[in-house]
């Protein structure tokens, strides 16, 4: 089992340290030195471009983030690096640029966004990026056919399951990713405790949890996780 104490060891900066989207917008540089410089690991997302590239971006819409119409897939990795995010000086970035720009610094966990089809090029494209960087990194889903692309490519990198979900149906649909090899599970905090969670830590696999944004949340992962992924507050004065 791969050594994953750098998952849990800080909180997890949720789409890097940004301020609500006022000044610092998620999953932009500013984010991700914000988070370098309060010593928090940083969760990300990543989409794919027309072209193949991995770009640190959340929605598969541009509309909410840059005011620009239409979809991540259908422009350039080089057309969306022009696009500004929320007016401020920030542009979308490429996986490989935030992987330069941390540098190992601090932990960092990828979320690779479901791009239906194309879920197979977008988990090459992560391997691609990841394969040589020498920090503590890991990568993870909520989509089963990412998870099992990436798991095909043999990395090593450690791989998670995001998941949410109380019913039986959804704990019984995250079960065979338990069973094809996780290394951790990310999973929704209001839905703690629950039974596929107590069985992930049962095996000796650490659980974080998204997204923590009050006490009450911050309460539950440390009663049934161990580690938050926040926004929204300084954990370290929580």
């Amino acid at each position: 089992m791969a050594d994953l104490a750098f998952l849990t060891a800080r909180p997890i900066a949720h789409r890097g340290l940004h301020d609500d989207n006022r000044l610092r917008w998620e999953n932009t540089a500013s984010a991700f030195r914000a988070a370098l410089a309060g010593h928090f690991a940083i969760e990300l997302d990543v989409q794919l471009s027309a072209d193949g590239v991995a770009m640190a971006f959340h929605d598969a819409q541009l509309d909410r983030l840059t005011g620009e119409k239409g979809l991540v897939a259908d422009r350039s990795a080089h057309e969306l690096r022009t696009l500004a995010i929320g007016g401020t000086e920030d542009r979308i970035m490429t996986l490989g640029e935030t992987l330069r720009l941390v540098d190992g610094a601090v932990p960092l966990v990828i979320e690779m966004k479901d791009n239906g089809a194309r879920n197979g090029d977008l988990a090459r494209a992560v391997v691609s990026d990841v394969a040589a960087y020498r920090g503590p990194v890991a990568v993870m889903s909520f989509e089963h056919a990412l998870l099992d692309a990436f798991r095909a490519a043999g990395t090593g990198v450690p791989l998670g399951l995001t998941a949410s979900g109380t019913s039986d149906a959804a704990l019984a649909e995250h079960r065979p990713q338990l069973e094809a090899g996780i290394d951790f599970v990310s999973y929704q905090v209001a839905a703690l405790p629950n039974a596929f969670v107590a069985q992930v830590r049962a095996r000796g696999l650490p659980v974080i949890t998204w997204t923590v944004r009050t006490p009450e949340q911050v309460a539950l992962t440390r009663a049934h996780a161990d580690q938050m992924t926040f926004e929204g507050f300084d954990p370290d004065a929580a």
